[in-house]
């Protein structure tokens, strides 16, 4: 059991995408320190209590993680993939409980002694490992049938979209289970079904738009984004402000005046306009860039995985990346409807940074048996 899960065999790990998520990582805490200084300051007396904070509960965690994953052969998340689903799926209903913590009108948190977490955050990586183990199992083919493939996909699926609808969580679902669509048209599955499940996914998206005022309020006003300053376009529009006035070169390093007065969420829904205004047009394209090649690394070391696991993991987790990246710059950009979603390795959040790390982890433990 040791040798076959902790064998030190294979070649060295893709090197591009650990300079990615170094850098990325070690920008994101730069980025952190600067957004949360006068937010610290205000509310806890220190200009660093959130950097502290996501040093100790995120980055700590996330490093553990990440060892653990390159060390631990992924062929031992075959294993272990439908019970850690399970768990998942059970912590994520226990948030509606006296466990759960509820802010700002959400019910995301789960509160266990001196440990404060998003459930919702480890589907990233569950839900990820249990349809790339799924839909590994050679003995069916899922990806062709619809009573072994297409209706199982649709229950769990809805599961989970349920459970963080309730939450709510709209964002992640949508980032989550399109994720979840992309790794199931990757495993082979036929076009019928993935134009069946994405028009589905639509039709519930549209629905659930239509039947709660506030998700409907934020969709017009992307479609009117001069109207009602003051109210619904408020968010976007001190965020167009700020990116606006970093210019090409930015204002400097800490020099944000948004941060410290009009700009909403500074440290995690807000965070790139922050990165804009300090770094400008050159600071974003570079962070911009940096998301491109750690995507396109997943995607390349998939390309190359010996077995069908390892490559719909990749996917999986490069997809996840991808869109919630894209999410949350094209947002706050006034590209998209504005959004609650952080940036991965850079917005505030401790669980958030631990499964992005531990997702990297896992991609090198990958990319060593290419």
């Amino acid at each position: 059991m040791k040798e076959r899960f902790f064998s030190k065999r294979g070649h060295h790990p893709d090197y591009l995408l650990l300079a990615s998520v170094f850098i990325l990582t070690l920008g994101g805490l730069i980025v952190l320190s600067s957004a949360s200084s006068n937010i610290g300051e205000i509310k806890f007396g220190d200009s660093y209590y959130y950097l502290k904070h996501q040093m100790y509960f995120g980055l700590s965690l996330g490093l553990l993680g990440f060892l653990a994953a390159y060390f631990i052969r992924y062929q031992f998340y075959q294993k272990i993939a439908l019970p850690f689903l399970l768990v998942n799926v059970g912590l994520l209903s226990l948030v509606f409980t006296s466990f759960g913590i509820t802010s700002g009108g959400a019910s995301r948190w789960l509160e266990m002694g001196p440990i404060t977490f998003q459930p919702a955050e480890l589907l990233k990586l569950s839900f990820i490992l249990y349809l790339a183990a799924w839909l590994s199992n050679t003995k069916v083919s899922r990806s062709e049938t619809m009573s072994e493939g297409l209706f199982p996909f649709l229950i769990i699926s809805g599961i989970i979209g349920g459970l963080l609808v309730l939450q709510p969580a709209t964002s992640t679902v949508a980032i989550l289970l399109t994720a979840g669509l992309g790794v199931y048209f990757l495993s082979g599955a036929k076009w019928k079904y993935i134009f069946s499940i994405a028009g589905l996914g639509l039709l519930a998206l549209t629905m659930l738009i239509f039947a709660t005022q506030y998700r409907m309020k934020r969709v017009m006003s992307f479609f009117d984004q001069s109207g009602d300053s003051l109210g619904a376009n408020y968010h976007l529009n001190q965020a167009l402000i700020a990116i606006g006035s970093g210019g090409v070169t930015g204002v400097g390093y800490g020099q944000s005046t948004a941060k410290a007065s009009s700009l909403p969420a500074v440290i995690d829904d807000s965070i790139f306009a922050v990165l804009g205004q300090e770094l400008g047009f050159l600071g974003t394209s570079v962070v911009v860039v940096i998301f491109a090649i750690l995507v396109f690394r997943f995607f390349w070391i998939a390309s190359r995985a010996r077995d069908r696991f390892g490559k719909l993991i990749l996917a999986g987790f490069g997809l996840i990346i991808a869109l919630q990246s894209i999410v949350h710059i094209g947002s706050i950009s006034g590209l998209l409807p504005l959004t609650g979603v952080p940036l991965p390795f850079v917005s505030y959040g401790g669980t958030a940074l631990a499964v992005f790390l531990t997702m990297s982890g896992i991609a090198a433990n990958i990319s060593k048996y290419t």
